[in-house]
């Protein structure tokens, strides 16, 4: 029998509201990989729309947590960031990189720090500059839009996009360092949304899209990177990859549509796993 592949996830958790380790771990769980927590911050519910929620920082006990994996010898198949609340913790997760990573695992950095054209108001000016840095370090980053431009100091661009924009955007993305791209919240018209995929070795661009769904869903940018780790651990293609995830993300928010559910509190992605294990196993 194969070994279980093992994923490192560094995320905060929000007790209420699926995004973050709420959604990374289902989501890498389902896929066959045992998925391991590096906890940022507990917070009683995500911010996004909430209000009145808790917040308890645990910068501090993210190398001690370290530490005590090295103790024990730990080998991991990737390493995940997705959202970082200060400069200290990207210098930190930067440090888990060195320990951790090696020329046989995948480090992907989803750049959480900004959507609609502005950075989240919890960040100062320069914050970018600080996750560009980290993003040198990958083998894979997930930007949106707004984060691509930030990172490389550029004037967001409302949509629709021409092609000829989304790809000198990832070939200057490209320039940081990292491998691969993918490139979410995609779209060339009103009727589909999707991601782009850039492969730095082969030069191939590749596009992912599927049915365009109004309304501004929370946690999808998780759903979206949990999935698409998910594949490229399970040695799919990053084009194939790019399609299960992005085929995974519009399912759960067409579910969470067709309820009524309140959008803040995040998309049902539960109730595709199952289809999506099928996909990725």
């Amino acid at each position: 029998m194969l070994r279980q592949k093992r994923v490192a996830a560094i995320h905060d958790i929000s007790c209420f509201g699926r995004c973050s380790l709420t959604v990374a771990i289902p989501i890498i769980s389902a896929a066959g990989i045992e998925c391991s927590a590096v906890p940022t911050a507990v917070l009683s519910t995500h911010t996004g729309g909430l209000t009145g929620f808790t917040y308890r920082d645990l910068t501090e006990d993210i190398l001690p947590i370290a530490d005590h994996w090295q103790s024990l010898g730990l080998e991991f198949d990737a390493i995940y960031t997705g959202f970082l609340g200060s400069f200290e913790q990207i210098d930190i997760v930067a440090e888990f990189f060195r320990r951790f990573g090696n020329e046989k695992n995948l480090i992907l950095v989803d750049p959480v720090m900004a959507d609609n054209g502005a950075l989240y108001k919890i960040f100062p000016a320069d914050f970018p500059k600080g996750m560009r840095k980290l993003c040198e370090k990958a083998d894979v980053i997930v930007p949106n839009i707004t984060e691509a431009a930030l990172m490389l100091e550029e004037d967001f661009k409302e949509g629709p996009y021409t092609k000829e924009y989304i790809e000198g955007l990832l070939k200057r993305l490209a320039k940081l360092g990292c491998k691969q791209i993918v490139l979410t919240g995609v779209y060339f018209d009103e009727s589909e949304l999707g991601a782009a995929s850039f492969d730095r070795a082969t030069g191939e661009i590749h596009y992912a899209a599927a049915e365009r769904i109004e309304g501004y869903y929370h946690g999808t940018g998780d759903v979206f990177g949990s999935a698409l780790l998910s594949a490229l651990v399970n040695g799919r293609s990053l084009t194939r990859a790019a399609e299960i995830a992005v085929g995974f993300t519009v399912g759960s928010i067409r579910r969470t549509k067709n309820a009524g559910t309140d959008i803040r509190f995040g998309v049902n992605f539960e109730e595709g796993l199952l289809k999506f294990a099928g996909e990725v196993k």
